[in-house]
Formats: structure tokens, C-alpha cells, sequence
């Protein structure tokens, strides 16, 4: 099976981490397994879990892998059950654990997974094709007022109100089937010269629709909650994003557990019970090289932040 991924911000993945021979780490998107791969050459009597939801990947890493034998374990679940999936193996503490957020190049290329606006396939674009909910659904059934929502707060698309206008008053018609229709429908309702420069017209509402289906920022969430309880003192989470919204998330949230108060200024002490979590590795993330950019493009948006549990 083709699973090609390349791994994004790879070196500095490793180094974030500061790996153990004999500590326990997560890869929470094991992906064609570049990064699962680099963290298990360096573990002598360590673990490595990885996760994935998509079960091409856990196909392919039962390959990629094999070499390393028991140190490393195969999780085909979402990272968001990572505390539950943990305990089941029995441990309730780790090292090291790193996520490389977003839909991956294999997931992209696979046009059957209807996740490029490139191709024309079924609409799907779901991470995991044991759940319901997909793009089709999303598409063909949400109101006009929820899918504007959707594709303005998870797209930052300034034509949202129009183009989902536009998806209403086509699927009253006929039901939007595939990939090539709604880029369609997509290109008609945003005006011409406004197509003119920028992204592909239809990158937004895509990403928008992806992120709903499977729900990527909720996911973010509950997956950083868990894993500072999950860490180890002196334990590394390297987690990578792609766009806006998931970085203001996982900053967000770096900044949250790295206060010691977060009671309101005026207040002459505090009595909210809060207390310091992480250390802040990288106080601007860490960004691909030129070279890197270069070699591979897709990695051009990506950001990656590192914070040590305390």
C-alpha cells in the first residue's frame, strides 16, 4: 500500500522531545510514521504508542515498524481517547508525546477520501471511516445559517454567507454527491476578481467542512487537557499545527498551564487554587527552514510548540 507522508519539522521533533532510551512516548498521528519511527531508534528498553484513527496507517506502520519489535504498540483510536487508551495498556504515565495536527498528505492524495478540491471524487473527508457524520451529510443537510458559521469561523472565509447561500439553492434541486460539484457550486458564488489572486477558491470551505466533520478543534482540546495530566515530570509535548486556528488553541492552552493564578487582577490574593503546569519551551514556535519549504511544501504553514510538564 502507497502511504507517502512526509514528516514536517522532523529534527526539531526529536530535539523538542529530548528523548529517553528508556522512557514511554505517544505519537498521537502516526501517519506514514516518519516521526514513530526517528522516536523508536532512540528507545533502548522504552515504549513508543501510536495512535490513528485511519487504518491505512496503522496498516503500513505494522510494516515500517516491525523492526522495533515490542517497543512499539499500534492504537487505531483518536488521540482524544489517549488517557482511556493509556490506561488500558497500563501506563498512566509518559515521557514524551507529540501531535502533527491536520489531514496528512496520503489522506489528501487518496482522491477517494474526498478531501482535495483538486479531484472529483464522493464526498467523505473523514479521518476514521467508522463514524457517520461525513462531508456529504454536512453539505446536504445542515441550514444555511449553520454551514455560513462553519465555513466563516472554520475557514476564515470572508464569502461564507454567500457560498453557503449558493449550496442551499443547489442541493434544493438535486443532492451535492461529490467533490467537483461543491467546488463548483463554490467558484460561482464567490466573484470572479475576488478568485483572482490568493489560494484555490475553494481551500477554505473545504479545510472549513473537514474540520467539522471531524470535529479537529475539539479534538486539540480534550487531547491537551489530557496529556498534561499524562506527562511525567520533565516531560515534552511537540505539537504542530497548520493553520490559524489550531495554534491559537494549542497557545492558548500553553499560556493556561503555565499560569500560576488566573484570578481577575483587582483581587488582592488569590484563591483560585491554580497552579503552574508547564514550562513554555518556545515562546515563538519553531518554523520549517527554507530548505525544508523548498523540499516540501505542504510544510510551508507549519508551527510547532513545545511546553514541559513541571
Amino acid at each position: 500500500m502507497e502511504f507517502n507522508h512526509v514528516s514536517v519539522l522532523l529534527n526539531e521533533c526529536i530535539e523538542g522531545l529530548n528523548i529517553k532510551p528508556d522512557g514511554i512516548y505517544v505519537d498521537c498521528t502516526l501517519g506514514g510514521a516518519g516521526h514513530s519511527k526517528e522516536i523508536a531508534k532512540r528507545l533502548e528498553n522504552g515504549r513508543l504508542i501510536c495512535f490513528d484513527q485511519d487504518k491505512n496507517a496503522i496498516e503500513v506502520a505494522k510494516e515500517r515498524l516491525a523492526e522495533f519489535g515490542e517497543k512499539v504498540i499500534l492504537v487505531r483510536s483518536n488521540f482524544e481517547n489517549i488517557y482511556d487508551e493509556l490506561n488500558a495498556l497500563g501506563y498512566t504515565k509518559v515521557d514524551g508525546i507529540l501531535a502533527d495536527l491536520g489531514v496528512s498528505s496520503h489522506q489528501l492524495d487518496e482522491e477517494e477520501r474526498g478531501f482535495s478540491y483538486m479531484a472529483d471524487a464522493i464526498l467523505d473527508m473523514r479521518m476514521d471511516d467508522r463514524q457517520e457524520l461525513d462531508a456529504r451529510y454536512v453539505v446536504n443537510n445542515y441550514s444555511t445559517e449553520d454551514l455560513t458559521r462553519i465555513i466563516s469561523d472554520y475557514g476564515e472565509e470572508r464569502w461564507a454567507k454567500r457560498i453557503a447561500e449558493f449550496i442551499s439553492d443547489y442541493r434544493s434541486d438535486k443532492e451535492i454527491k461529490t467533490t467537483g460539484e461543491l467546488v463548483d457550486i463554490i467558484k460561482r458564488a464567490i466573484p470572479k476578481k475576488a478568485r483572482q489572486d490568493g489560494p484555490h477558491p475553494a481551500k477554505r470551505t473545504f479545510q472549513a467542512i473537514r474540520i467539522e466533520v471531524n470535529d479537529e478543534l475539539g479534538v486539540i482540546e480534550r487531547l491537551l487537557d489530557q496529556a498534561v495530566d499524562i506527562l511525567a515530570k520533565g516531560g515534552r509535548i511537540c505539537i504542530i499545527t497548520f493553520h490559524s486556528l489550531e495554534d491559537r488553541i494549542v497557545k492558548n492552552k500553553f499560556k493556561y498551564f503555565e499560569q500560576d493564578c488566573i484570578c481577575p487582577p483587582e483581587l488582592p490574593f488569590c484563591n483560585c487554587d491554580k497552579k503552574k503546569e508547564v514550562k513554555i519551551i518556545t515562546r515563538k514556535p519553531i518554523l520549517p527552514s527554507k530548505e525544508e519549504v523548498h523540499n516540501n511544501p505542504r510544510s510551508r504553514s507549519a508551527k510547532l510548540r513545545i511546553a514541559e510538564k513541571i
